[in-house]
């Protein structure tokens, strides 16, 4: 027998808030002003790729783009892609990362627009394109990342490549524009001189970007060029107050054991809490294994019926322990361990840095164990 005949886990799950992922893609836009490439990579963050692309209203089979879907998706391997593309997603897909030359023939094969930067690369992906004159890829600068793309004082060395086989996109990608302007005003200005290097061997028409989420978030005026490329703001992981985000992704989990415990004794391992009062101690069916981080011991918080109840003891793989003395609660009611309960938020930014980690590793985590659920008000 197969385990699809078993009824769903009801242990620990993450509702995913499609409303709030298409209030937050309409924010970015708005906030942009120009159309976005919304990065999908890492089966989107870890809230699942297809299901956001879905509701973002890209064309998939049987169903064509709507009025306010993103100019396009961006992944970082050709495994995303191709998951996409298995689940009938007809958008434009465009890779980010630097592929090997002997993946690109199955980037042409999935439709992937892949960013290139070596001149050798760009001829063997116009010579596959051919008889068709060619397919799209988008020209990668790199103005201080250090990390993939043409140096920015560099870019003569492919002007005539470039001529020969024009990109249908040029972009960079910021290192620090979340907390450091200047940075982002240096990176900006190097892009400029890059983009003069090459001269008229640029199409007119050319899709010019820069924008991740933070370029976005620190802009006062529309990001530059044509195209904006957030990933993590998307999600609501961060730049939520700034540019009016909400929450998209809320870890739940049961109640699964209480117990009294009396002044002096220890919860979890390492007895590293100890009841300093009679204490009613919630035992909630979640933990590091599950993406609740093993940081957030002694740390960490989660919600009960909308109020704060504070984690004791070490976060075990499969457990996390909760103090609910002055909380009325039951085995089998729901604990919200990141995301809201009524008024109530713990915020993918607050838990992140509570735990001494970025948002994106925490989202990221979060696909460890659990399934996702997606819920929504609104018709798609």
């Amino acid at each position: 027998m197969t385990a699809s005949i078993y009824p769903p886990a009801d242990r620990a799950w993450l509702d995913v808030d499609l409303d709030a992922l298409r209030h937050n893609v309409r924010q970015l836009r708005a906030h942009a002003g120009v159309p976005l490439v919304v990065m999908v990579k890492a089966d989107a963050y870890g809230v699942g790729a297809v299901t956001v692309s879905r509701a973002l209203g890209v064309p998939f089979d049987g169903s064509p783009a709507t009025a306010e879907a993103p100019w396009g998706l961006g992944i970082a391997t050709l495994d995303e892609a191709a998951a996409l593309r298995d689940a009938g997603c007809r958008a434009r897909i465009l890779c980010l990362t630097p592929i090997l030359p002997t993946e690109l023939a199955r980037a042409l094969l999935l439709g992937v627009r892949p960013a290139l930067h070596r001149a050798a690369d760009i001829a063997a992906w116009a010579a596959l394109g051919q008889p068709h004159g060619g397919r799209p890829y988008h020209l990668a600068i790199d103005t201080g990342m250090a990390r993939a793309g043409v140096r920015w004082d560099q870019t003569d060395t492919l002007r005539e490549s470039v001529r020969a086989h024009p990109p249908e996109g040029v972009f960079t990608h910021f290192h620090s524009a979340d907390d450091d302007l200047d940075s982002r005003d240096e990176q900006d200005a190097r892009f400029v001189d890059a983009l003069l290097a090459l001269g008229d061997a640029l199409p007119a028409a050319i899709l010019r970007h820069s924008d991740n989420s933070a370029g976005i978030a620190s802009r006062t005026r529309q990001s530059p060029g044509a195209l904006a490329r957030p990933g993590i703001a998307v999600y609501g992981g961060m730049f939520s107050i700034p540019l009016g985000l909400q929450q998209v992704v809320h870890l739940r989990a049961r109640v699964v054991d209480l117990r009294e415990v009396a002044i002096g004794e220890t919860v979890s391992y390492g007895a590293t809490w100890t009841a300093a009062r009679p204490s009613r101690i919630a035992t909630i069916s979640a933990g590091y294994g599950d993406g609740y981080r093993r940081h957030l011991s002694n740390r960490g918080e989660v919600l009960l019926g909308g109020l704060h109840c504070p984690v004791v003891g070490r976060v075990t793989m499969d457990m996390v322990m909760v103090d609910v003395t002055n909380v009325p609660c039951a085995i089998g009611d729901v604990a919200t361990l990141l995301g809201t309960d009524g008024t109530a938020t713990l915020s993918t930014e607050h838990v992140a840095e509570v735990a001494g980690l970025s948002p994106y590793e925490l989202l990221v985590g979060l696909a460890l164990r659990v399934p996702s659920r997606a819920i929504s008000s609104s018709p798609e």
